[in-house]
């Protein structure tokens, strides 16, 4: 199962085990289980701590339990933790076997510190970006509290069971049985669900803190761009941020990121906000603004409110709060909002194995998308509401040339369809002759572009009509003070090689700002 290469590092990581662990796999007769068993066994055959069973009973098979402590931690893996969730199997290994997680002290504290019984389950795919951070926090879960199970079920494996419980999005959170979360979270967030007074101890916190120089709002590319540069001219610099990474996160292969020929969206967040933190940089993630109060007077200190109910203060503000996939906006796209309605083709795409997908979007994203379903599913329809497609050359022809592909232009999706459980088709209209038409399918994939991060900020600077904030060509908002960059700003083209230089431009500005002021 494992090369040689991943095998040394394998070796070299289970040399951190700090309490002996024990393997114990659940097999039948199925070519997945004698995969697993190879895994299992090459896994053991790494360190004298690692043991390995293969008489296990769980229902789920194939499926091993990482176990230590007499059972008291332990993580359980239902499917090969390959692909993505290989780092949550070594991540499980070691937490497991006692090697202490990289998170906050007093986050882990409060995860020893939970009292009852919390028996999660997380539905994952192998190509989801999404899935490891809810897999990895919930595992460290089970390492750190005796009261807590984590069964990690890959769907592609158990379609039964994913039918069964209506799983159409992942990654997919149970607790004691009933849905929990849909999506990314990590583990501050889970906890903050689970203690109801987190939300109110971490305001507290941040209502306590001293007037920042300068305060970032939004931590993507070029939140965080602006956050170094800041922290490197030795001024207090602090980031309020919804979660840090932006849409990034939900970004599969980076391939234009210059010097980078190749990277992922989780793994670049997790870079930008390592170089944050090697700064003296106050990072506050989980934290939606909801309201900017401009300085009454020159020189004054301008105020960002928080959905927690705190406030934060600072001498200057970068905004640089992003974008979002923009939604069709019609009849039971809500409704049907991972019931079959999704958005991130990576992620979802192998729930819909063998079955019939529509991508609306004839963009570089939506050919994409359609591209990479068809390997997956029946058939894909894709649906572009121009008279063709926008997307480059080379995506065109590829997409073209697959048997399983049909290409509708001038259409207009009108309503999705459903049973009122998931998704059964689509309507949509034909442009050209004003007919309509019925498309019958199992999910459907939306992109068609961005939508600004900046209701929050109406009234309160100058927006352009499409919701963006307007800047000049230093970064400068209608306000004095105020600056804005990446995504959610006038600037053409969002790619992140651009947010991050806007966001150095808008750190560099913001200073000059201070220094003349």
């Amino acid at each position: 199962m494992l090369d040689a290469a991943t095998t040394a590092q394998l070796k070299t990581y289970l040399g951190n085990l700090r309490r002996p662990i024990e393997l114990v796999a659940s097999l039948d007769d199925s070519a997945k289980s004698a995969e697993m068993r190879e895994l299992v066994s090459e896994i053991a055959a790494q360190s004298d701590l690692v043991t390995a069973r293969f008489d296990g009973t769980d229902a789920r098979r194939p499926s091993f339990a990482i176990r230590a402590d007499e059972g008291r931690a332990e993580a359980v893996f239902a499917g090969l933790p390959m692909g993505h969730e290989f780092t949550s199997l070594i991540l499980a290994l070691l937490h497991v076997g006692g090697h202490p997680p990289k998170e906050e002290a007093d986050l882990l504290d409060a995860v020893r510190a939970l009292e009852g019984e919390f028996h999660f389950e997380t539905f994952f795919s192998l190509t989801c970006q999404n899935c490891p951070d809810v897999v990895q926090a919930l595992n460290i879960m089970a390492a750190l509290n005796p009261g807590v199970t984590h069964v990690a079920i890959d769907g592609a494996l158990f379609q039964d069971e994913v039918e069964r419980r209506k799983v159409m999005a992942v990654p997919m959170v149970f607790l004691n049985g009933e849905v929990f979360g849909q999506g990314r979270m990590d583990l501050a967030q889970i906890m903050a669900k689970l203690d109801t007074g987190a939300v109110a101890r971490a305001a507290e916190k941040i209502a306590a803190k001293d007037p920042f120089d300068v305060l970032v709002v939004g931590g993507g590319p070029a939140g965080a761009a602006a956050a170094i540069y800041a922290a490197r001219k030795g001024i207090r610099t602090g980031v309020a941020a919804e979660r840090f990474g932006g849409q990034v996160l939900d970004t599969m292969g980076i391939e234009n990121f210059i010097s980078v020929p190749h990277t992922e969206g989780p793994k670049l967040a997790a870079q930008l906000e390592q170089h944050v933190k090697d700064y003296e940089v106050d990072v506050m993630n989980l934290q939606q603004a909801v309201e900017l109060v401009p300085a009454a007077a020159p020189g004054g200190l301008q105020e960002v409110k928080l959905a927690s109910g705190a406030s934060l203060k600072a001498k200057t503000v970068i905004l640089s709060t992003g974008a979002r996939w923009r939604q069709m906006g019609v009849p039971g796209e809500e409704e049907y909002r991972n019931k079959g309605v999704a958005y991130c083709p990576h992620c979802d795409g192998p729930l819909f194995k063998g079955k019939r997908t529509a991508v609306i979007g004839g963009g570089n994203s939506g050919v994409e998308a359609a591209i990479d379903l068809a390997g997956i599913v029946a058939h894909v329809t894709l649906i572009e509401f121009d008279a063709q497609l926008r997307a480059d050359a080379v995506l065109q022809d590829k997409l073209r040339s697959l048997p399983n592909v049909t290409i509708i232009t001038s259409a207009l999706t009108t309503e999705v369809l459903g049973d009122g459980g998931k998704v059964t088709g689509l309507r949509y209209k034909d442009r050209a002759s004003e007919a309509e038409h019925v498309v019958d399918l199992e999910g459907i994939f939306v992109q068609i572009g961005l939508v600004p991060n900046s209701e929050w900020l109406k009234g309160t600077l100058a927006l352009s009509p499409r919701g963006e904030i307007e800047i000049d060509a230093r970064g400068a908002t209608s306000v004095p003070g105020v600056f804005a960059a990446g995504d959610v700003t006038t600037v053409p083209y969002k790619q992140i090689v651009i947010a991050m230089g806007e966001g150095a431009k808008a750190s560099l500005a913001a200073f000059d700002h201070l220094i003349r002021n």
